[in-house]
């Protein structure tokens, strides 16, 4: 596997986006995150260069954001006061002190990541802080303030890049990324998610499929409740692989969001680190294949934090800069015990989940009494006529 340039964002400020001390998305995640990433000497690969954030700019902002939202972050920053017009001040995205600088961090590395495959210095680029797909041009919400993402999309687009792929495999909808570019047919946003009758955001259904003129640039595979390893990578194969042949995209920007898996408290899938291994490999093939290697990966939602998001996302980092590790290598000893000491939770002893990864191929056929295979076929009558592709079996 080639180790291809990049960069990887890290910064200690990052861990300043905390909402509250009893709000699931705890910083610690990627404070141990980073820390596991150090122990397998991830940090000081040659080829990798790691990216200190800034506070994005109102500029920057301003690519996907309004100013009256710019405003009303900073405001509740400022004065700790909620904007219910925005998202601001509810019960998933309260204020805080630090909520613009936070959140403008994030973004900004993000940015920094399309800024580096944009001037050549890095092929891959990876900001596990980010992915906060929830947020929307004028409008928080799910965790999420600043979208990062569209950030870095945008630039991109406003750079001279023509065509984007963003893929997000959060077990929530991408709805904030989705709903910026809805109208824009040089984005194509793919999200595989659980399905919204049954979790936030209540969106991401397969009629969702873009705006006039860019119909078939929104894609959303809904998943049953319950779906696991096989399904899941049964309907990733079956939808996304022809899609990104079909669209050319010169770079693809991924959401890693882990709350897929099956130790998750905020989702009803039933994932195994290991397929969040196998898929960030899969996204990985794609981007060779179609886009010479030129791959932004963020992380997103994750709130098993000390037993699932680091290791999940030490795959995806190490995936990214062309270093994977084996599922069956043993998680460090000096992690688990800093773990143990600092959290008192005891962590897994393997990188992976000993999980059975076969998965029935959509070639092999499809069967009407799958919820699966209901929902992937659902998808492929939306959106595979509209490129020109068979939505039964090819």
């Amino acid at each position: 596997m080639a180790e291809l340039p990049a960069v990887l964002v890290w910064d200690d400020a990052l861990l300043d986006y905390r909402f509250n001390s009893s709000h699931p998305m705890d910083p610690v995640r990627l404070e141990l995150t980073a820390k596991l990433c150090e122990e397998f000497e991830l940090f000081s690969a040659p080829h990798m260069r790691l990216l200190k954030t800034q506070v994005a700019s109102d500029e920057v902002l301003g690519t996907v954001h309004t100013p009256e939202y710019i405003a009303a972050v900073k405001a509740a920053a400022e004065h700790g006061s909620a904007a219910a017009e925005h998202g601001l001040g509810t019960e998933d995205t309260p204020v805080f002190s630090e909520i613009h600088l936070g959140a403008a961090r994030i973004a900004d590395g993000s940015y920094q990541c399309a800024q580096a495959l944009l001037a050549g210095t890095a092929v891959r680029a990876v900001n596990f802080a980010g992915g906060m797909h929830h947020a929307g041009r004028s409008r928080a919400g799910g965790f999420c303030v600043y979208n990062d993402s569209a950030i870095a999309i945008q630039h991109l687009l406003d750079q001279g890049i023509s065509r984007v792929i963003y893929i997000d495999v959060d077990a929530h909808h991408g709805d904030g990324t989705q709903s910026i570019f809805y109208d824009d047919p040089r984005v194509m946003t793919i999200s595989i998610h659980q399905t919204g009758v049954a979790l936030y955001p209540g969106t991401g259904f397969p009629n969702e499929t873009g705006g006039p003129g860019a119909e078939g640039s929104a894609v959303n595979i809904a998943l049953p409740e319950g779906t696991g390893d096989a399904g899941w990578l049964r309907a990733f194969h079956a939808v996304i692989p022809q899609l990104v042949a079909a669209f050319e995209p010169e770079v693809i920007l991924s959401q890693h969001g882990c709350d897929s898996h099956r130790e998750d408290p905020l989702s009803d899938l039933q994932l195994s680190v290991d397929a969040h291994r196998q898929t960030a490999l899969d996204i990985e093939h794609l981007a060779d294949e179609h886009c010479e290697g030129r791959w932004i990966a963020t992380g997103g939602g994750g709130y098993a934090v000390h037993t699932v998001v680091p290791r999940s996302w030490t795959h995806l980092s190490a995936v990214a800069l062309g270093m994977p590790i084996g599922l069956n290598t043993p998680v460090p000893q000096r992690w688990r015990d800093y773990v143990r000491e600092k959290y008192q939770v005891e962590t897994p002893e393997s990188m992976g989940d000993d999980a059975q990864l076969w998965w029935r191929s959509w070639e092999l056929g499809y069967d009407p009494s799958d919820a699966v295979d209901r929902a992937v076929m659902q998808t492929r009558k939306e959106i595979f006529p509209l490129y020109g592709l068979d939505p039964w079996f090819d």
